[in-house]
């Protein structure tokens, strides 16, 4: 796509269009609804990717986690799983206005159901809803509400859609709650995966820790790697790539 085309793709009502990536990138995103957030920059930060990975990104929203990644990282192509419509809309429309729609797929549909073959990616990628559906109060925003709480995806959905996409030692690279750290464990050990990485994020150095970041590996051996924390505004500042 030219630079002229590109120009001409504009957000639609009820939707803004913002530099991101230091002014590098635009992104469309909803005015009211969903809109991404520090956690998403975080994990885009963390994961690994090496020269020629295939990711797959699990509840893509906007899209901003694999525009992220193919600014900064050398993915080789990145298929971006979104049941909503209008957001798996957003992000095709964000592919095409960064020019990256040669490398960055948008499938409409439930991660539960993939439509993509087994074993067919290096890398999965998921920034999850934090909150189980009876948790606490649900957003009357649909977006939100999707994007905080398990309504259409929990987090065995999400470890199963892994194990299902990835080849043997593929990497799965997902950000939680803190406080559900040891629960996360037990989830990706029981379905064979083994951490190999994790990064705890702290709000400053007084504070208790608010998110981890882990990396797990499909069948991997032992040995973990618990990597320096992130206090405040060294973790916020990634924030400005935004």
């Amino acid at each position: 796509m030219t630079e002229s085309a590109s120009n001409e793709i504009g957000p639609l009502p009820g939707e803004t269009i913002d530099p991101f990536m230091e002014g590098r990138l635009r992104i469309i995103q909803s005015k009211k609804g969903y809109r991404f957030s520090i956690d998403a920059l975080l994990l885009a930060d963390f994961v690994t990717i090496k020269k020629n990975d295939i990711v797959a990104d699990l509840g893509t929203g906007c899209g901003v986690i694999p525009l992220s990644l193919l600014a900064a990282k050398p993915a080789k192509h990145i298929y971006c799983i979104e049941i909503q419509q209008e957001l798996a809309f957003q992000a095709m429309r964000n592919a095409k206005l960064n020019n990256l729609e040669n490398r960055m797929s948008v499938i409409m549909g439930d991660i539960k159901n993939p439509s993509l073959p087994a074993s067919s990616v290096n890398v999965v990628v998921c920034n999850p809803p934090y909150r189980r559906k009876e948790s606490g109060r649900i957003n009357p925003d649909q977006q939100r509400a999707i994007a905080r709480h398990e309504i259409y995806a929990s987090l065995d959905d999400i470890i199963k859609a892994a194990r299902f996409l990835l080849t043997t030692k593929g990497r799965l690279s997902i950000i939680y709650p803190a406080e559900r750290m040891t629960y996360l464990i037990e989830k990706v050990k029981a379905a064979g995966f083994e951490p190999k990485k994790i990064r705890i994020i702290y709000p400053d150095i007084d504070a208790n820790a608010k998110l981890v970041l882990m990396e797990a590996w499909l069948n991997g051996n032992s040995g973990l790697t618990i990597l320096p924390p992130l206090f405040g505004q060294g973790a916020y500042s990634i924030e400005g790539q935004a």
